[in-house]
């Protein structure tokens, strides 16, 4: 092995080389090079492509040799360490490349320290910008390492040797982000997740009735959905040899499926008379246990898909969790009758007394690794642990979620619980102090579902009502000044096109928009996410709305609330809005209800506007104050008196889903909006009637529309990653703007002057200059080989962790007979965090 070794690390020096398939332009991805295969076999031979995949497997298998170390030190610490990568993304083999570099770190030294953080760095470098490396080899160099955190041995290295790449300046992050990847897929709520034993998978189960399996590695889903279910699927987990994955599901069954070729195993496993809440393998694969709304907990046979013995009873309401303990000889049970119970899975008898403590039911439940301790959370806001042997709680509750804990678990060795809640963070806690460790993770935009750590401890995967699953770094939230937060809901420009400003969990923040710094202190107060905002129209005050059910009023200059908070609506705040003479407010609520508020005084103006059957999403004045456009839930858009506060005329009916955004043209007579049917559509706002069929292209939900300040172009944002341009007088598409895997977009707008485009994504607030836009289009439709400025404007914020980026346009020639890439800017990029 070690010659084997040797020789793979000899290969790697020798052999690799920047830009080593000569692609001409980062436009395409990998797979669009339609040469490609012909290229790697004609610059990549067989010995480099198997060293590239199997070096560090090699390394593994010898004993630590100082001459080799200095061998790993020339590929890893240098330049040698991108053209591998490069190289990986090239084959299809990024996925490997991390497991290498944890081989790495396993079998060096402690006192080669330099050599240990690099790799260290370069792990996370991998894991953060998976999507964009895997995808398109040039984006190594035109995406990922431009946006690696300054403070990090792998930066300070690497930049200098790559300073011609990119221009940047100023911000960035200083450390690495706590967030490493957000999957993206399911189309609802995602209820459930797990990992793989090998930490190589992860499997998550969803309200959309699927389960999805995703490449821990890389972020990208394998495979196909799971289908067949006919219900929302609430319990997901892997066998302990990682071929199998359970799932229970509302449809009242347990499901059992080849992990690989995705397929059902045998019948569904049927026997509870309600809703299966939790499923679970035991540690040697033969047995499954479920928890049911039926109150009961039921083993089964893994491999006949039949019951064992009789149904567990004891719970007098619903189980919620299940799970063996280490030695498969008990099961621990957490229920909405406030208890946890201990049962005995050979004998299906309890032991001992129910553990009580809990005032609120009991959503989550697990064992410890040595089979010890159990945990469990609560609807009270609190872990409890408690003594598996004596049946006695061990220390207090464990306390600091602002919300019910709907998900626990242990790490691997025992010394650390994780937990999720409908606060939207997630937390780690030591567990002999019950002390929380670091700062909460923050990045969720709706109540976290469920949380596991990775088998090596060193990662944390969770599952949102938000619709995607999230991996983090486990001692993300110990970093120095790490916020471990970043999810922006909404943005809006001021007046004259300066400030900028953007609502993420709990707060508000406003932004130069010439230099991309934030402009004092963020402006605190909303006790719940603050989903909409904008600037009144002399730009001396912000609006704000909330899931708190508030509508508040801030001084944009001081930055201190001004007067009461505005309380009237039931249920959570989804879209507010100034008047265009500054004296009123709008409001739109999950109350299905529009309010209208003096802005002045801090009261509400006559009674609410009502006529929605659902969740009012989108609220806006019209330019001239005397009317309302709201959009809803209930599939319609609606346009009030404001003076009388009745409706006029019909419902705006067409879309076949939720509307999530509408506004009026800038002369009043038109109205936008936009769907969860996928459609922006365009209205007269007079008749009531489409001016031209929908515009169709978006594959995503819409969630973000709003028309140019001269009215001719709109533009729409999605949750397909995308922001699309489209003729508002022509009703067609002009262009995409953005084509990138850095998550949804939440909303759009342009700059009053129109140079700008402001959008809010995945954990950033990013800014487009927009002039010239259908210039480029054109341009790059014509030369695509050469021009890249719309695909580099995308995955340059693929990490989704950049709170502020700011892109201008540039072409990008790469060519394969100059030793480093050619830039021609039309202007740098820049960014800040």
């Amino acid at each position: 092995m070690h010659s084997l070794a040797f020789a793979s690390l000899q290969i790697l020096c020798n052999d690799l080389r920047f830009n080593i398939c000569g692609l001409e332009s980062s436009y395409l991805s990998n797979s669009e090079v339609h040469d490609l295969a012909e290229r790697i076999e004609k610059s990549i031979s067989a010995y480099l492509s198997y060293s590239c995949r199997f070096w560090a497997q090699h390394l593994c298998h010898t004993t630590f040799d100082a001459a080799l170390a200095g061998w790993v030190k020339a590929v890893v610490r240098s330049e040698i360490f991108l053209f591998w990568l490069e190289t990986l993304s090239l084959l299809g083999a990024y996925g490997g490349a991390a497991d290498s570099l944890v081989c790495t770190v396993t079998w060096l030294q402690n006192d080669l320290e330099d050599l240990l953080a690099f790799a260290q760095d370069g792990i996370k470098f991998i894991r953060n910008f998976a999507s964009a490396i895997s995808c398109s080899a040039p984006h190594l160099y035109v995406s990922a390492l431009p946006f690696t955190p300054k403070n990090t041995e792998l930066s300070r290295l690497m930049m200098p040797k790559f300073s011609s790449l990119v221009g940047i300046s100023g911000g960035g992050l200083e450390e690495w982000p706590a967030l490493q990847l957000a999957l993206h897929g399911h189309t609802s709520p995602v209820t459930a997740v797990a990992v793989s034993p090998d930490g190589k998978r992860v499997v998550s189960g969803s309200f959309d009735k699927t389960l999805r399996v995703w490449d821990a590695e890389r972020g990208v889903q394998i495979g196909s959905p799971l289908q067949g279910h006919s219900a929302g699927v609430f319990s997901v987990g892997f066998s302990p040899d990682g071929r199998r994955i359970v799932s229970g599901s509302h449809d009242k069954t347990v499901r059992l499926w080849d992990a690989e070729r995705g397929v059902v195993i045998g019948d569904p496993l049927v026997a509870h008379s309600s809703w299966v809440q939790s499923v679970n393998f035991d540690p040697d694969g033969k047995r499954i246990v479920s928890g049911s709304t039926d109150k009961t907990v039921r083993m089964w046979d893994a491999e006949q898909g039949v019951q064992i013995g009789s149904p567990l009873h004891g719970h007098s309401r619903w189980v919620d969790s299940v799970g063996f303990s280490p030695d498969g000889k008990r099961i621990v049970s957490g229920s909405g009758d406030r208890s946890v119970r201990l049962w005995d899975a050979e004998r299906g008898v309890q032991i001992g007394s129910p553990l009580q403590g809990h005032s609120g039911p009991v959503k989550s439940v697990g064992f410890s690794s040595d089979g010890k301790r159990v945990v469990s959370g609560s609807f009270d806001k609190t872990l409890r642990v408690w003594d598996a042997e004596r049946g006695v709680q061990i220390g207090s509750p464990l306390q600091g979620h602002s919300g019910w804990v709907q998900s626990v678990g242990f790490s691997p060795d025992g010394k650390r619980i994780v937990s999720g809640s409908d606060d939207q963070t997630v937390r780690i806690w030591d567990t002999d102090s019950g002390v929380q460790i670091g700062s909460p993770l923050e990045g969720h935009s709706a109540l976290i579902r469920s949380v596991a750590f990775f088998p090596d401890g060193k990662r944390i995967v969770s599952s949102s009502e938000d619709g995607t699953v999230r991996v983090w770094d486990a001692a993300g939230c110990l970093q120095t000044g790490s916020k471990c937060s970043g999810w922006v809901g909404s943005v809006a420009f001021s007046p004259d096109s300066k400030r900028i400003v953007s609502s993420s969990y709990k707060t508000v923040r406003v932004w130069d928009a010439e230099r991309g710094v934030e402009i004092g202190s963020p402006l605190e107060g909303h006790s719940g996410l603050v989903g909409s905002v904008g600037f009144s129209p002399d730009g001396m005050m912000i609006i704000s709305g909330s899931d708190d059910k508030t509508v508040r009023v801030w001084d944009a200059e001081s930055g201190v609330q001004s007067g009461s908070s505005l309380k009237g609506h039931v249920d959570k705040v989804q879209s507010v809005a100034f008047c265009p003479d500054g004296k009123r407010i709008v409001s739109g609520s999950s109350d299905m209800t529009v309010r209208v508020w003096d802005a002045v005084r801090g009261v509400q103006i006559r009674h609410p506007l009502q006529g929605h059957t659902d969740q009012v999403q989108s609220v806006g004045f019209s330019p001239d104050g005397r009317r309302i456009v709201s959009g809803s839930h209930d599939k319609t858009v609606r346009v009030w008196d404001v003076e009388s506060g009745v409706q006029i005329g019909s419902p705006l009916q067409g879309h076949t889903d939720k509307v999530h955004s509408v506004g009026f043209s800038p002369d009043g007579r038109r109205v936008v909006s936009g769907s969860s049917d996928k459609t922006v559509r365009v209205w007269d706002a007079g008749r009531g009637m489409l001016i031209f069929s929908p515009l169709e292209g978006h594959t995503g939900r819409v969630q973000s529309v709003g028309f140019s300040p001269d009215g001719k172009r709109i533009i729409s944002g999605s949750y397909d990653n995308t922001v699309r341009v489209w003729d508002a007088e022509r009703g067609c598409h002009i262009g995409t703007l953005i084509q990138g895997h850095f998550g949804i977009v939440h909303s759009t707008a342009f700059s009053p002057d129109g140079k700008k485009i402001v959008l809010a994504s995945e954990h950033a607030v990013r800014l487009l200059d927009a002039h010239n836009f259908e210039h480029m289009i054109n341009l790059c439709e014509q030369q695509k080989h050469a021009c890249n400025s719309m695909n580099v404007l995308a995955t340059l914020a693929n990490s989704e962790h950049y709170p502020f980026i700011i892109y201008h346009y540039y072409f990008i020639l790469m060519s394969h007979h100059l030793s480093m890439p050619h830039f021609f800017f039309i202007s740098i990029i820049t960014c800040y965090s």
